[in-house]
């Protein structure tokens, strides 16, 4: 008996330039997927607008990240990459799992409440329902595995109960899902502060490094990263900025972190931060120059954005069929 593949789903919003984070912790492993499973790789613009855009800058930022997608190693032979907005039955299974997800939940959410504080002037029902929206987008594939950061676990679980509280009331409907979480590079925190995560919206320039960051750049921002008094490279709890360029350095390298220490014994911070600036650029310079490949081809992306759609309705329309069946919906 031919054993069944299982599918991957994830999404990346096109809200902002993504980081060496997003590409470490996740785009960079999502190409690994494709060989053994369905993968399903969204541009989620749908959650984008839950903060205000500008709209032309929101259209930019779809291509480019669709681009990112491409250029980071995902081969849309492969993979079905699309945006979010261009398959319906993602808003339409978001509202019908708002009706099985309680308030309570959601009122727990720690991202609802980190961004209400950041966004006070817009905390809108979208802001606070979006977990159910991210959701829909899982179980729309029945997803097997979520490739998720740390900072989207709880989204993940909340997924898991609302198809099992789906399931327990009108019968097997969705896959519940379950996360994988790349161990080595689950985490890129922030080089001005490295006991905060990396994030693409923080507004100290020198705390992020950008995938399309020029190497003059990357390079002066490794340089001015924050490490400690001490001159010595090693991995520990009380060495955050240094254990953090550490992870970084292995992760555009594969030296393990005892290479690391072994390499760089009694070379002092200088060398560390030049020798981590220099594998970080020269790891992204291929992903640089394929990017600007492919934005310079706007007719191609928007070719990739139309197959994509048309696989992911296919797929989605037949799980939309099933609720609504199972809800009571007229066909």
């Amino acid at each position: 008996m031919e054993k069944e593949i299982k599918t991957v789903f994830s999404g990346v919003q096109p809200s902002g330039n993504l980081t060496i984070g997003n590409y470490l912790g996740a785009i960079k492993n999502f190409s690994r997927f494709s060989e053994d499973y369905r993968t399903f790789y969204s541009v989620v613009d749908m959650h984008a607008i839950t903060v205000r855009q500008v709209p032309a800058e929101l259209r930019k930022r779809t291509y480019e990240t669709l681009a990112l997608y491409m250029a980071c190693g995902l081969d849309e032979k492969k993979n079905t990459l699309f945006v979010q907005s261009h398959v319906p039955e993602h808003a339409e299974l978001g509202w019908v799992l708002n009706c099985y997800t309680m308030f309570g939940e959601l009122s727990r959410m720690t991202q609802f409440k980190d961004k209400s504080a950041k966004h006070a002037q817009n905390i809108n029902a979208g802001l606070f329902t979006y977990p159910t929206l991210m959701a829909a987008d899982i179980l729309l594939y029945g997803t097997d595995v979520v490739p998720v950061g740390i900072d989207q676990k709880q989204h993940l679980e909340l997924a898991r109960d609302i198809a099992i509280r789906f399931n327990q009331t009108y019968s097997e409907t969705f896959t519940v899902p379950e996360g994988y979480i790349h161990t080595d590079t689950m985490k890129i925190m922030s080089l001005a502060e490295p006991t905060a995560k990396m994030s693409k919206s923080d507004t100290n320039p020198n705390a992020v490094v950008y995938i399309l960051d020029s190497k003059d750049d990357i390079l002066r921002k490794f340089k001015r990263a924050v490490t400690d008094s001490d001159s010595s490279v090693h991995f520990s709890e009380d060495k955050p900025g240094v254990s953090n360029l550490m992870t970084i350095y292995s992760a555009f390298t594969g030296k393990s972190l005892d290479d690391i220490e072994r390499e760089f014994d009694g070379r002092g911070y200088g060398d560390f931060k030049l020798a981590v600036g220099e594998a970080c650029a020269d790891g992204l310079a291929t992903v640089r120059d394929e990017f600007a490949r492919l934005m310079a081809d706007k007719a191609y992306l928007e070719q990739v954005m139309k197959n994509g759609a048309e696989s992911a309705h296919r797929v989605a329309f037949k799980m939309m069929s099933k609720v609504k069946r199972k809800i009571g919906f007229v066909n």
